[in-house]
């Protein structure tokens, strides 16, 4: 890590702040707007302070280490598709004929030798200091609070390494730890990762479950450990693939788990399976809240550390973020494994603002009919891809995927309601808006056909067009229409709501020669004329099987929901900073954005 700040200082993109920065909700404020800029840096902060506990910390704290495409790039060493191809390479690899061809094979066969962890017989740098027993203090560590409503604060870039109770198998996971006092952490791993199942055979067996966190060291550590790997897979055969050479093990001091000898900090510990603690909220990637809820809990038995640690943390909320750039990696390094699956795919893109999981586009060749819908139930049920709710596939001839105006336009004229899956399936650990946690809706969009003979019968100006909606129902208060030159334009409506949508919907069958897609979002929490967001809004929103009709038109309810749509779980606020803190960072030149940035991304 020190190396790597040290090269981004000199290339220029290394932004170092001196000035005293507050763990709590100011350092991810100043993050959280950083990252989306255009031109958006690497933050360090070298005076973290935690003013409520009167703690000056000796160490400083790294932001944003995945900046933007560039920077991301060299952590990987190389473009993400040049790591592709050469994983698509030796998915494809033949035995050799001939002599020559053999030889040629040798260099490859010889570099797969520097995936595998190499463990060390000596402590690592991680080890110079050490803590053990009374000595070990969290709070000695800059952990952030992120946002206002946080259940407190939390290690937001943690390398969670665990172990299957007969050793066999090896996991490094990203998951976020809460800090309950100097020496516990919840354990948010969720139900479907493989932590959560190694913790399973601990609880069956009755023995405690052994847990080393790792922070900071070679960036690339954490890219790693939210890599969907098969189950079983040890992420750090990844990173020996990526850069080239092995990783380099040592042994934690407390319990068995090896970790990469070159990280700042690492804490040890065991999981009691018969113990759960509330864990949360938490302000999360999807752009909200998650819920509190009963997770592991972790005792520390040890914190070591270099003599000259960094610190480092990540911010997650609306969109974009670092994860962004980190999707993006993962994104096209996985391409390769996922035409395994589906090897007509050509091309897939997950739109940030779609929050990844929410909303996936692919390209495919079709070669017969329902090969898309063929598609969809395979990407439904492989791995990672299993969480995606809304998938929308084009055919070969369709622009870019990340052309979002251009292959917008080839969608909504090939959209056909006749086209359209709507299934059920399993959904992400985070995901609000499905009628019972874990399970909801999903929908698919056949779009890879020649585009649809009919479009809009008769198309009314949006002044018009909200005075005829507001005549039915005087609670619509805005209206936007996108993609009028489409077959299928789209139309935003603000709403007031005082009662079901559902049946806003029933009243408003009527106006179905002025509408092809009709989008229903809250009024209080949502501008029409904000695309960008309200792709986010949509895709956080819409359980497909409760909130889609398909005729006379479509209709989408994206409103957040409630007793009104018989909705029985708790729905949760979506994050905000603090304003005062804003106004403070702003006083002091910290962040320099205005109003127009803050409503734009709706920080």
């Amino acid at each position: 890590m020190q190396s790597w700040l040290e090269r981004l200082k000199r290339e220029g993109r290394l932004r170092v702040i001196d000035e005293p920065v507050d763990v709590e909700l100011e350092m991810a404020h100043i993050a959280y707007v950083e990252v989306k800029k255009p031109d958006s840096k690497v933050l360090l902060f070298t005076r973290p302070v935690n003013r409520a506990k009167g703690i000056e910390y000796p160490m400083p704290v790294v932001m944003n280490v995945f900046a933007d495409f560039s920077t991301t790039e060299k952590i990987f060493g190389r473009h993400p598709d040049a790591i592709a191809a050469e994983i698509e390479e030796l998915l494809h690899m033949k035995p050799p004929q001939g002599f020559m061809e053999k030889l040629s094979l040798l260099p490859k066969l010889f570099a797969l030798k520097n995936v595998f962890p190499k463990r060390l017989k000596q402590r690592g740098g991680c080890q110079q200091v050490v803590h053990t027993g009374e000595a070990v203090n969290l709070d000695a560590l800059p952990i952030l609070k992120t946002w206002p409503e946080d259940g407190g604060p939390f290690i937001t870039m943690g390398q969670v390494y665990t172990r299957s109770l007969d050793g066999s198998m090896q996991n490094l996971g990203m998951y976020r730890l809460q800090q309950y006092g100097k020496n516990r952490l919840g354990m948010h791993w969720q139900i479907h990762k493989d932590a959560s199942h190694f913790f399973d055979q601990y609880r069956e067996a009755g023995k405690k479950m052994p847990v080393t966190v790792a922070i900071g060291g070679d960036p690339l550590y954490i890219w790693c450990g939210q890599a969907p790997l098969p189950h079983g897979m040890f992420e750090l055969l990844l990173y020996g693939f990526v850069r080239g050479e092995n990783p380099r093990l040592v042994k934690s001091l407390t319990n068995d788990i090896w970790i990469p000898e070159d990280v700042d900090i690492v804490i040890e510990g065991e999981v009691d399976p018969s113990e759960m603690v509330i864990e949360g909220p938490f302000g999360d990637h999807t752009g909200y809240y998650t819920l509190k809820e009963p997770y592991p809990v972790m005792d520390v038995t040890a914190i070591t550390m270099k003599e000259n640690p960094v610190y480092q943390a990540t911010v997650v909320g609306k969109p974009p973020l670092e994860d962004k750039y980190m999707g993006w990696g993962t994104e096209r390094i996985f391409l390769p494994l996922l035409k395994t699956t589906a090897p007509d795919l050509i091309d897939y893109h997950m739109p940030e603002n779609g929050v990844f999981h929410n909303l996936i586009l692919g390209k495919m060749e079709t070669h017969y009919k329902g090969h898309a819908k063929q598609f969809m139930h395979a990407f439904w049920g492989v791995g990672q891809m299993s969480f995606v709710k809304h998938a929308v596939f084009v055919g070969k001839e369709a622009p870019a995927l990340s052309d979002y105006e251009a292959v917008t336009d080839h969608i909504l004229n090939r959209l056909d309601p006749k086209n359209v899956l709507i299934t059920e399936g399993i959904v992400d650990a985070l995901d609000h808006a499905s009628p019972e946690a874990l399970v909801g809706g999903k929908l698919g969009l056949d779009c890879t056909g020649g585009e649809v003979s009919e479009g809009v019968e008769e198309l009314l100006d949006d002044a018009k067009l909200l005075e005829a909606m507001r005549a039915i129902d005087p609670d619509i208060k805005a209206l936007r229409q996108y993609a009028t030159h489409t077959k299928n334009p789209i139309t935003v409506v603000s709403y007031d709501k005082k009662r079901c949508v559902q049946r806003l919907f029933d009243d408003l069958e009527g106006l179905h020669r002025h509408l092809r897609v009709l989008v229903v979002v809250d009024e209080a929490k949502n501008d029409v004329e904000n695309p960008y967001m309200l792709v986010w809004r949509v895709a956080n929103n819409l359980d497909a099987q409760r909130d889609v009709r398909l005729e006379p038109f479509m209709m989408l309810d994206a409103t957040d929901k409630n007793e009104l749509d018989g909705f029985m779980r708790e729905w949760p606020d979506d994050v905000a900073c603090d304003p005062k803190v804003l106004q403070s960072l702003k006083e002091r030149g910290l962040i320099d954005v205005d109003e127009r940035f803050l409503k734009k991304y709706q920080v």
